[in-house]
């Protein structure tokens, strides 16, 4: 059987494919032996082996056989080299001897040929100016025989004179009789213009755009165009607004828009076939179109806004009906080419539709203003009835945050965003006034509560749900401003271009689609727009907050309103406190002297004062459970703005009532220090009925799971402490303490 050797030569050789595929082919033949097969190939691999082997040897001889000539041969051409490099170093001499010896011959030979070029322009201009001379004798001629085609003729063939002409003493006077026959000619083309124009006749406007292009003539040519179709449009404007005398700007404005964007489907169809630029020659006639407008669009909104309350919602309405008209042309200028939208002439455009609403843009601020006034003055807050009162509080909350947040809707659909910067300051201006009539109401609940104590659980019990009104308020407070700060950076953060601000018409980097970019539209003044781009960079690096004066304000509200709850539960213990100072019992010399003089101190029974301060404090947790025991995440955000009284700066504990807890028996204690140090003198049995009720109290704070305060423990102490230890028990102590306790102790 043959082999196959030529696989070994390939470079992807694979020894094992070659061997499996021998044995498989072997495999194929009848009556086949493997162990056969495998020696005859071996015994082929080994002959192939020898013959390589045989050919190897050969060419290795044959090449050391050849090397004495090929070092001949290398030898003969590196002589042929170096005569050859001597050759074209002569060459080269005998180059530069010819320059030179001829270089004064070609400076020669320069000079003429510029003498000719010079002789043969003035040939030209020769030609030239008896051309100008003759055509000119000609012209008028030809203007009588009112052939268009023989005049613009001419009027070329002159106007090419004219540019051999540049530097004659006489060239202005020839360029102004130039223009004035194009104007002669224009002015006898005129009737035929507007006739071919509004017939709508394609071979008549070739013809003409033609003509006017060879005269350099085409822009006044655009203006005949936009003149024609611009003063049927501004008649059927006229119309609409005379025959619907019962209708206003609302109902005026859709109309007009619909012929306007049927103008342009059925002028750039006509246009392409005609001029080179028509979506140019097209939207420049819409421009002058909006911006000639009579009455003018904005005269007809601000007739419409006199005597209206409701302004904002009227140019909203307005500007949507101008946007639907902006997003129809926007989305015909893009099916005709990308290119097209980026161009001078589609900004212009976008601008004229959206100029009438720019002076109201600028007013935004003073519009919102209004509207979050009236809706405040709305608001209900203040009632004869407490408990009315503190609902209309609660309540006040929903409408207060649906106004805002329908303002936040009327930004983004009247300013596109432009007027967030008003926004902002209008809505600190209504939660301050919110705030300040919340301060009013909260100042008449406080009259009402001084005179009505009959039952003042019942208006701890008002005052919690006003804390939780605060809470309701810094909730809704963040959310909105979140709400803020997303509306921000979607509307205003999309239209920030990579470009310049304001790029000049024409300019290539232009490259944004003008009816996306509201800030250029909308915003007068450059520094508008950098202050409304300097805000979203800052939200975009991660500026806190838009609110934060208002998140102040909040919080400022949260801090009273606690501190108002924690005066009403304080009320009773205040009572109880305020005279003890001046209890005759300290200073009287008689009292229990007879019956306890000589009794140890536990044999004393605390006065009546600290046991009714030991029920209320023993009562406060059962009124305090029902409002802080429930997962209310109002009370707890409340709770973290609005610090109570005499607790320290730290994390909010597990139930809230413990930390109010804490905050009346700090207070019952401050107080209590307080009215003990003011006690001018106290006799021996005094000493021990004050240590006696100090015990109680600090024995009802321990079943509350309370800590006394040091300076209760202190007083403790040194009235304790006997005469003569007084000293050594106050060392530590701060030494005014240990002086007023010593004075009142008469040591």
């Amino acid at each position: 059987m043959a082999m196959d050797f030529s696989k070994f030569m390939d470079e992807n050789f694979d020894i094992k494919e070659w061997v499996n595929g021998a044995f498989k082919s072997h495999k194929e033949s009848p009556g086949a032996n493997k162990d056969q097969y495998a020696t005859t190939m071996v015994m082929k691999l080994q002959m192939f082996i020898q013959e390589v082997n045989n050919v190897i040897e050969e060419t290795s001889q044959l090449a050391v056989q050849n090397l004495p000539r090929v070092a001949r041969e290398i030898e003969a051409v590196k002589q042929e080299a170096s005569l050859l490099q001597d050759q074209m170093r002569m060459v080269k001499e005998d180059i530069q001897k010819v320059e030179h010896d001829t270089a004064q011959s070609m400076q020669m030979l320069l000079q003429l040929d510029s003498i000719k070029s010079r002789m043969q322009a003035a040939s030209n201009a020769l030609q030239e100016a008896d051309n100008w001379t003759t055509l000119s004798a000609d012209i008028e001629e030809v203007f009588q025989s009112q052939d268009i085609h023989a005049i613009s003729t001419k009027l070329v063939g002159m106007q090419q004179s004219l540019q051999m002409l540049v530097d004659v003493p006489d060239y202005a006077e020839r360029c102004q009789h130039l223009e004035k026959l194009k104007d002669r000619l224009e002015a006898m083309l005129s009737p035929q213009l507007v006739a071919a124009f509004n017939a709508q006749s394609i071979d008549t406007a070739e013809a003409f755009v033609r003509i006017f292009s060879n005269i350099n003539r085409l822009p006044q040519l655009y203006k005949y165009y936009h003149k024609c179709h611009k003063n049927q449009l501004l008649q059927s404007w006229r119309t609409i607004v005379d025959s619907n005398d019962d209708d206003t700007v609302l109902e005026w404005l859709p109309e007009f828009y619909d012929q306007l964007v049927s103008t342009w489907h059925s002028q750039i169809k006509w246009c392409s076939e005609i001029f080179t630029e028509p979506h140019r020659v097209v939207c420049e006639l819409l421009t002058e179109t909006l911006n000639s407008m009579d009455p003018s669009l904005s005269s007809c909104i601000a007739k419409m806004l006199e005597g209206r309350t409701n302004t904002l919602e009227i140019l909203i309405d307005l500007k949507q009906i101008s946007e639907r008209f902006a997003k129809s042309i926007e989305a015909a200028v893009d099916s005709h080419g990308e290119g097209e939208m980026y161009k001078p002439h589609v900004q212009q455009l976008a601008m004229a539709v959206y100029a009438p609403y720019r002076p109201y843009i600028m007013k935004y601020s003073n519009f919102e203003d209004s509207v979050l006034d009236n809706h405040l003055n709305n608001i209900p807050l203040d009632h004869t009835e407490v408990i009315d009162c503190v609902r209309l509080l609660g309540e006040s909350v929903g409408r207060l945050f649906s106004a805002a947040n329908e303002s936040n809707e009327r930004c983004t659909k009247f300013t596109n965003g432009c007027g967030y910067i008003g926004l902002v300051k209008s809505l600190k201006s209504y939660f301050t006034s919110y705030g300040r009539e919340f301060r009013r109401v909260l100042t008449n609940l406080k009259e009402k509560f001084k005179v009505d104590h009959s039952d003042d659980w019942s208006l701890f019990q008002h005052s919690l749900r006003i804390i939780q009104t605060c809470g309701e308020l810094l909730l809704h407070t963040d959310e909105l401003d979140d709400n803020l700060m997303s509306s921000i950076i979607s509307s205003v953060g999309k239209q920030q271009p990579t470009t310049p601000r304001s790029p000049r018409p024409g300019d290539s980097r232009f490259r944004y689609n003008p009816f996306h970019m509201y800030t250029e539209l909308l915003l007068e003044t450059q520094g508008d727009r950098t202050a409304l781009d300097d805000l979203v960079t800052r939200l975009e690096e991660d500026v806190p907050s838009v609110l934060e004066d208002v998140k102040t304000e909040m919080s400022a509200l949260s801090v009273e309103v606690h501190r108002f709850a924690f005066d009403i539960a304080f009320a009773q213990l205040k009572s109880h406190l305020q005279d003890v100072s001046t209890m005759e019992m300290w200073t009287s010399a008689s009292a229990g002297r007879a019956i306890t003089s000589d009794l140890p101190t536990f044999s004393l029974s605390p006065l009546e004062y600290i046991t009714q301060i030991g029920q209320y404090l023993m009562t406060l947790p059962q009124h305090l459970e029902p409002f802080t025991t429930q997962d209310n995440p109002a009370i707890i955000t409340a709770l973290k703005h609005g610090k109570l009284p005499y607790t320290e700066e730290r994390e909010l504990i597990e139930h809230i009532a413990d930390l109010w807890l804490e905050s009346i028996a700090r207070g019952t204690m401050h107080m209590y220090c307080e009215e003990i140090l003011k006690i001018p003198e106290i006799t021996e049995h005094a000493t021990r009925q004050l240590t006696t009720d100090i015990d109680y109290l600090c024995n009802v704070l321990d079943d509350l799971g309370l800590q006394p305060s040091d300076l209760m423990k202190n007083i403790a102490s040194l009235l304790k402490a006997p005469k003569d230890d007084l000293s050594s028990c106050g060392e530590n102590m701060p030494q005014r303490l240990v002086g007023a306790i010593s004075g009142m102790r008469n040591l």
